[in-house]
């Protein structure tokens, strides 16, 4: 759909007697085997052309077998799809007068036609949200790598001006314009920031109906990672279906660590990279604003202030995507800290039973707690473990 569907268009538009501008809405992360983003097209991997022939006649099952060499460096099919794209686009340049606009990762907006108005729970949305019920509690993340993201009413108010200008020139570049839309080199907010800010922004809005405590974490090491999705996420998946399978119910909560799972290998890739861009193209376009215009369509990513954009990302999926109200916010809150309290002895109990595991095999550990005396004696398990020889 992003290549075929481009060809498309394009050919729809020079049919076009009075197209004064072509916008084409690409991503900031289709050139991963670039460290830094310039605002230009650069060659694409394979001819867009000869890859939709191939795909005409491959067979799906053919398709996917061929994917890891077909696509490279990229991670999947829609960052590859969009770079064939954008090579169709330029091949329209000057003929059509077509731009290329690369947002990063669009978020909730920062204040039209309300702070927080999101309308689906795609990117980092969904994991704020799967996290604050206590599902996600474990991602791999560099949490010292910068979050490059742009709010949604910033990105939209950028595109209506770049129209704005594509359509207002007399003359035309020699080069095909483009606009990275990110965040650049002005704003430096790490992942790290954004988990600490939202951590705190969903014990103040907590919300309803928690399958657990929200007390998610991100993992440098993908090894440590794998481990806790397999304890966090994995079994408990399957615990709760065996109850409900018990009880009769139907079953649910593999299916959905399965598609979080999907989601999160998706979004990972992006928050293990360190993503730099070239935006004067982007900054530049303040400058053909009047003043009132700059109030109409503000695009200036500098003024956001991160603790109440990402509090007001919480707020906003609470209420329009997950319907809550914000008067349920002291029943939340009650049954946050009722959580709290489970899952502290839930832990409390998983280490003394790891422990006394470890010294019921390992004599050196045995040896070694032994030391401790009183304290260690009248622990739960490990006491009677570690001074099995004895009558405690």
């Amino acid at each position: 759909m992003n290549t075929k569907g481009t060809i498309r268009v394009l050919e729809m538009a020079k049919k076009m007697k009075n197209l004064v501008s072509f916008i084409h809405l690409s991503t900031a992360f289709c050139y991963p085997d670039y460290e830094r983003m310039a605002e230009k097209v650069f060659d694409p991997p394979a001819n867009p052309h000869e890859v939709l022939r191939a795909a005409s006649w491959l067979t799906d099952e053919q398709l996917n077998l061929l994917a890891p060499a077909i696509y490279q460096k990229h991670p999947n099919s829609y960052t590859y799809s969009k770079r064939l794209a954008e090579a169709l686009v330029k091949e329209s340049y000057p003929q059509l007068p077509t731009v290329v606009v690369r947002p990063s990762i669009v978020t909730p907006s920062l204040k039209d036609p309300m702070p927080g108005w999101v309308d689906n729970l795609n990117g980092p949305v969904g994991l704020m949200v799967g996290a604050g019920k206590g599902v996600i509690r474990s991602m791999h993340c560099y949490g010292h790598y910068h979050a490059e993201v742009i709010p949604v009413d910033i990105a939209i108010n950028s595109i209506v001006v770049i129209a704005y200008q594509t359509g207002r020139e007399t003359k035309r570049q020699s080069e095909i314009p483009v606009y990275n839309i990110t965040t650049g080199d002005d704003k430096n907010t790490t992942w790290k920031q954004v988990l600490d800010i939202g951590k705190a922004s969903v014990r103040k809005f907590p919300f309803e109906g928690p399958l657990w405590y929200p007390d998610g974490n991100i993992r440098h090491n993908k090894f440590i990672h794998d481990l806790c999705v397999f304890f966090y996420h994995i079994v408990p998946a399957y615990f709760i279906d065996f109850l409900l399978f018990l009880f009769r119910q139907k079953r649910f909560m593999v299916r959905i660590q399965n598609r979080i799972s999907v989601g999160l290998e998706v979004l990972q890739y992006f928050t293990t990279r360190e993503w730099w861009f070239d935006t004067n193209n982007f900054k530049s376009l303040v400058r053909i604003l009047n003043p009132v215009d700059q109030e109409l369509f503000p695009m200036d990513l500098t003024v956001i202030q991160d603790e109440p954009y990402i509090e007001s990302c919480m707020i906003g999926a609470k209420l329009y995507c997950l319907k809550e109200k914000l008067e349920n916010l002291p029943k939340a809150r009650l049954q946050n800290k009722i959580l709290y309290v489970l899952d502290r002895l839930v832990s409390l109990f998983f280490y003394l039973l790891l422990v006394y595991w470890i010294v019921s095999y390992f004599e050196p550990a045995r040896e070694l707690l032994s030391y401790g005396g009183p304290v260690v004696r009248y622990l739960p398990l490990v006491g009677k473990a570690v001074f099995k020889d004895e009558a405690i």
